[in-house]
């Protein structure tokens, strides 16, 4: 028997098992994948760490965060500045002065405000209805064509006219000369890759991988008298209430040997409609790298269905009420905690995610 049987060794789980061991329980994780890590999974191939399921930029505000990942890794000093290319032409992201001296050659803060509501004066909008007019009634038209609209309607296989506004209304928008696309204090990369940091919290504890939960739930449920359930909530419940709705994405890798350097920065986004990828991750550049050749990623959004790798859930009103459903079932049940993105149907970045295992360990653990 074990205190807890942990599904999922994404960072989630393997922050609980970390600090439930840390508290003398004994812990078994099982994950269906054939590595830890889940989705910031990375692997050192030619000597450069690979980002296997995107790029991931650790950062926060939070200093207890901050300093709690601190004694799992060494953090490198990358800030993210990725590059939207748009047909061949190149701009800066997040949208700042460089990104608006670009496209209308203004110099001046005040003449870029002055260009956006321009813009957005002869578009019109009063109440944003959607996605499209949110996007315009904060950037103009000019940005939300080239730098917006395509990249969006990759990202969730529909037209952004027919997305929700709040998915862009907290958009970066910056009257300075500043590429960061970030403003958290703290920001960086491991050194040894996001994997050292779960092998270290894992270290010690009953770990099995390429297990499938559902194919052994019976087997499984015995084993522990509590469970840490990481997956799909829908799922869990045998989507009694219906399926809940994800994007997904497939990842290109390639190595090129003769080509040192391919880009030119870690992130570039391809903003057109045309090009069927969404961005190229050139890895070496995560941690400055000089090693001979490099190793890109070509990153594609694809429909999702069950049996998908779930990346993004669509939390529109539809999915939303499904989730309150599963929520409710979840309440009553004493025995099984719910956690992580899939659990709780939210994009979490990391810093959420180590957030909210620590508020489930002290809820768990202190009350």
């Amino acid at each position: 028997m074990y205190d807890y049987l942990i599904v999922g060794a994404g960072l989630f789980g393997s922050v609980f098992a970390y600090e439930a061991t840390k508290r003398g329980k004994t812990c078994l994780v099982i994950d269906k994948a054939d590595h830890i890590a889940g989705h910031i999974y990375t692997e050192k191939i030619q000597d450069i760490q690979i980002h296997k399921y995107g790029a991931h930029i650790f950062h926060t505000n939070n200093q207890k965060i901050w300093d709690y990942v601190q004694q799992f890794a060494e953090f490198n000093h990358y800030i993210n500045s990725p590059i939207a290319n748009y047909r061949g032409e190149l701009y800066s992201l997040p949208f700042n002065m460089n990104t608006f001296y670009q496209l209308w050659g203004v110099k001046t803060p005040q003449e870029a405000k002055n260009k956006i509501k321009d813009q957005r004066d002869r578009a019109g909008i009063v109440e944003p209805k959607n996605l499209e007019e949110q996007a315009i009634s904060l950037v103009g038209t000019d940005i939300y064509e080239k730098l917006i609209k395509g990249y969006t309607e990759k990202q969730w296989g529909r037209s952004a006219s027919e997305l929700p506004a709040f998915i862009i209304r907290r958009l970066p928008i910056r009257f300075t000369f500043d590429n960061n696309y970030f403003n958290d204090r703290f920001q960086g990369i491991p050194i040894e890759g996001y994997t050292s940091i779960v092998e270290k919290m894992l270290d010690g504890i009953e770990v099995r991988l390429s297990t499938d939960y559902f194919e052994h739930k019976h087997t499984l449920d015995k084993l522990a008298d509590k469970i840490v359930f990481t997956g799909m909530i829908d799922q869990y419940f045998n989507y009694e209430h219906g399926i809940l709705d994800y994007r997904s994405l497939r990842f290109d890798h390639e190595y090129l040997a003769d080509i040192d350097n391919f880009q030119g920065n870690a992130v570039v986004n391809y903003t057109d409609i045309e090009t069927p990828f969404t961005r190229i991750i050139e890895h070496k550049h995560f941690a400055f790298g000089t090693q001979p050749g490099s190793y890109i990623t070509r990153e594609y959004p694809a429909e999702w269905k069950v049996g998908d790798e779930p990346y993004y859930p669509i939390n529109d009103k539809e999915n939303n009420e499904k989730y309150n459903l599963y929520k409710a079932m979840a309440k009553p049940l004493k025995n099984v905690i719910f956690g992580g993105r899939l659990a709780t149907y939210k994009y979490l970045d990391m810093h959420q995610v180590i957030n909210s295992a620590l508020q489930t360990i002290r809820k768990e653990f202190d009350s």
